[in-house]
């Protein structure tokens, strides 16, 4: 005890601050001691509040109102209020301030009516999550919190009698990565050293290596030169880029030849073609003349050679149940995470047996974010958030992934991007959580799950041009080339980690467009959505699985029982 007095003491004189009055250095060494905080964060936290207060005086008053009003993400708010108080707090939580309200509010969902006599000794996740602490100013978003339809179930997949849409926690579901550790990118590397000639040799090796895939599985024996004028029907390999820096379109088709054959580029007539689908990048077979050698007029296309999927060992396995959600996960008018804790609050009531999080958590399109107007450091945010989420679903026994974003302010600008470290996560939570990078490929419990968070949906949808509607795999999980100007390509590490080595069971790509989940050439694919839509509710998704070798007539029976979207 006297250490820590005179530690306080200490910190005061640093800052010189003037404190003559013993009883206000026993109240702060008290909150100390209640709040488990040390003598130079809380001094620090003092300097900062008198100072957004017109550097006050450190007084018994002030001090409570420091108390009452700072409530910092270590759970620095322990004032004890009385029953007729909470009482009064219940009727005010709709006008009250953040310190008065959204740091009282108890991790539930409307379906669970919180305690009214909960300790307030230990902080919970709503208090970790407060918005006084990443900007003094936030206030809840009032329509998120006047947002109607909650729980409602906006898309469905599959038909099972009765499904368990509340999991059991299994311990037992194990969660890896397909490819291994020692094959996975599972580190920070250097990047924005790549050099040109670097990455038209992946670009090459890309060329030669499907076309080859290509000419076995659609039997052609050899591939002309793509600008050698022909009189007669041949067939080209190349990839499909657009003559200009615009978008493509019918009439800007160029095929570009690989390196081996002289990386030549031609235009290309698509008018004899009744069907096809094209984007940047993507590498094609084509027959048709070029009569000219100037351009080349297709008549036929050949694309798209689907991956295989794994072969699961026999088990018997109970259904597991899988709870996906991506961020931003809070309002876009304000830093509250209150859609982050009525997830939470979800997760708590139906104990899904694996959660899927993914970014951003920290939002650097957030305007508060790119306004500078937070108190604290981006990497203190994460930490703080993703430690929150841990704490707040430990009683669930739910094994926790977590896939990086692009879009996390806190984290490496990079595609394919390393996971997440949390060096402060505790032992008994290292088997709990998995951090992933992006993309990868998962396997939980037998069934494969390609991951990526990068918005390829919406990318590909600004780029592509077709005379068809079809569902398509590319052996790639960003398949566009030039990539998206927010996406910022690392093109040996991409060759490395960037491909799928089978077709998933169950694929997750979240975007800005309309949430899905539909089966496509034996696939699940799921766009969860975004947890938050603006300043509003957004989606998350659910899905049933059960790990099912058997075979009907020689064909595959997915393990895919059944899917759920729902708003939060």
């Amino acid at each position: 005890m006297p250490l820590q007095y005179s530690k306080l003491k200490l910190e005061l004189d640093t800052f010189d601050i003037a404190c003559e009055d013993d009883a206000v250095l026993d109240k702060m060494l008290e909150q100390c001691l209640c709040h488990r905080i040390q003598a130079e964060d809380i001094v620090c936290e003092w300097v900062a509040f008198s100072t957004t207060k017109g550097l006050l005086k450190l007084t018994l008053n002030n001090l409570e109102t420091f108390e009452y009003e700072v409530s910092a993400m270590s759970g620095l708010h322990c004032t004890r209020v009385q029953n007729q108080e909470e009482e009064e707090e219940d009727l005010l939580d709709s006008y009250s301030t953040p310190a008065k309200g959204s740091q009282k509010r108890a991790l539930t969902t409307p379906e669970q009516p919180r305690s009214k006599r909960g300790g307030m000794w230990a902080p919970s996740p709503t208090q970790i999550l407060s918005p006084a602490s990443f900007s003094p100013s936030a206030t809840p978003s009032q329509k998120y919190s006047l947002r109607g339809g909650r729980g409602e179930v906006v898309a469905t997949f599959g038909a099972v009698q009765g499904p368990r849409w509340a999991g059991k926690g299994q311990t037992t579901v194990r969660v890896k990565l397909l490819e291994g550790h020692e094959d996975s990118l599972t580190s920070s590397y250097k990047y924005m050293f790549q050099r040109l000639r670097d990455v038209r040799s992946v670009l090459t090796e890309k060329i030669e290596s499907l076309g080859e895939e290509l000419r076995t599985h659609f039997n052609i024996e050899e591939f002309s030169p793509v600008s050698l004028p022909a009189q007669d029907t041949v067939a080209v390999l190349g990839q499909v880029c657009c003559d200009s820096n615009g978008k493509l379109n019918a009439h800007s088709v160029l095929l570009e030849a690989s390196q081996e054959q002289g990386a030549r580029q031609v235009p290309v007539d698509l008018s004899e073609l009744r069907d096809y689908s094209l984007f940047p990048g993507q590498v094609v077979i084509m027959e048709g003349m070029n009569t000219s050698g100037s351009r080349f007029v297709a008549s036929k296309l050949y694309e798209g050679v689907p991956l295989p999927f794994i072969s699961a060992p026999e088990l018997k396995q109970e259904p597991v149940m899988v709870l996906l959600a991506c961020g931003p996960y809070t309002p876009s008018d304000t830093l509250t995470y209150e859609p982050l804790i009525d997830l939470l609050g979800v997760i708590n009531k139906d104990h899904p047996d694996v959660c899927i999080l993914m970014g951003p958590f920290v939002d650097s399109k957030h305007e508060q974010i790119e306004k500078a107007q937070v108190t604290e450091t981006f990497e203190t945010m994460f930490s703080r958030c993703v430690g929150s989420i841990v704490d707040g679903t430990r009683g669930t026994g739910c094994k926790l992934v977590f896939v990086p974003s692009q879009r996390d302010a806190h984290h490496h600008y990079v595609y394919p991007q390393p996971p997440f470290t949390l060096p402060d996560l505790k032992k008994d939570d290292v088997q709990r959580v998995t951090l992933v990078p992006d993309p990868c490929t998962l396997l939980i419990g037998g069934v494969t799950f390609g991951l990526t968070s990068t918005d390829i949906l919406f990318h590909m949808g600004a780029e592509e041009i077709n005379r068809r509607l079809v569902g398509k795999f590319s052996v790639f999980y960003y398949p566009l080339y030039p990539p998206a100007e927010e996406v910022s390509m690392d093109y040996e590490k991409f060759q490395q980690y960037g491909q799928m080595p089978l077709t998933p069971d169950v694929l997750i790509v979240p975007s800005e467009l309309r949430y899905f989940i539909k089966d496509v050439i034996g696939c699940v694919c799921v766009n969860p959505g975004r947890l938050t839509k603006g300043q509003v509710g957004g989606t998350y998704g659910r899905l049933l699985l059960q790990q099912n070798p058997a075979h009907v007539q020689g064909g595959r029976v997915s393990p895919c029982l059944a899917g759920q979207l729902v708003k939060i």
